[in-house]
């Protein structure tokens, strides 16, 4: 089959499915443009029309192949909630190349937009969108006085998770959730926003 039949979303799930099966197979170190092109069938400049580096297309292929679905969240209880939401996001970084954010980091210091981008994604801003509802249904059972914690709070758990995956290479494991939703996240939200005076 022939990229030149496909057109628009079809070409570029082509493409960027191209590109994380690359990535799996060979990692970010030998990814090369011009092998994604070969294995979705194209040309490279197709690709380079749409990602001018290869650390663009990789980013792009993240975004494609390991989105962000958890507005489905609402098991009954913050706890669960966070467990819930923390479990997935960590399934998720598993699911990525070993060497696939290093690779990035280190090479989008060169290019500050994309950069830019990969922070972003790091920082999980789509994360403290997800994770205001589950503090706004607290308060509705009265599990929490307010969900008006600040963004420092609310990424504070998460960091950590990111700290002990990127930084000191632990590998997070059901145990770990379950320590920093009951032992840090929770008890942080309760200090901070706050527990109705019949729930202390």
């Amino acid at each position: 089959m022939t990229g030149s039949r496909r057109r628009g979303e079809k070409l570029e799930h082509a493409l960027l499915t191209a590109a994380w099966a690359e990535l799996l197979e060979v990692g970010y170190a030998k990814l090369t443009i011009e092998n994604v092109a070969a294995r979705a069938g194209t040309s490279t400049p197709v690709i380079y029309r749409r990602w001018s580096t290869k650390a663009k297309l990789v980013l792009a292929a993240l975004a494609h192949n390991v989105p962000l679905q958890e507005s489905d969240i609402d098991t009954g209880s913050l706890r669960g909630d966070l467990l819930e939401l923390v479990g997935r996001g960590i399934r998720r970084f598993h699911r990525m190349p070993g060497d696939a954010l290093p690779g990035l980091i280190t090479e989008t210091f060169r290019e500050p937009d994309v950069f830019e981008k990969l922070r972003r994604r790091l920082v999980q801003d789509e994360i403290l969108e997800l994770i205001r509802p589950f503090l706004t249904r607290a308060v509705e059972r009265g599990e929490l006085r307010t969900d008006r914690c600040t963004d420092r709070i609310l990424r504070l758990p998460f960091d950590l998770l990111r700290s002990e995956s990127l930084l000191y290479g632990v590998m997070v494991d059901d145990a770990a959730i379950i320590e920093i939703v009951d032992d840090i996240a929770l008890p942080l939200f309760r200090l901070h926003c706050g527990t109705p005076a019949s729930h202390t």
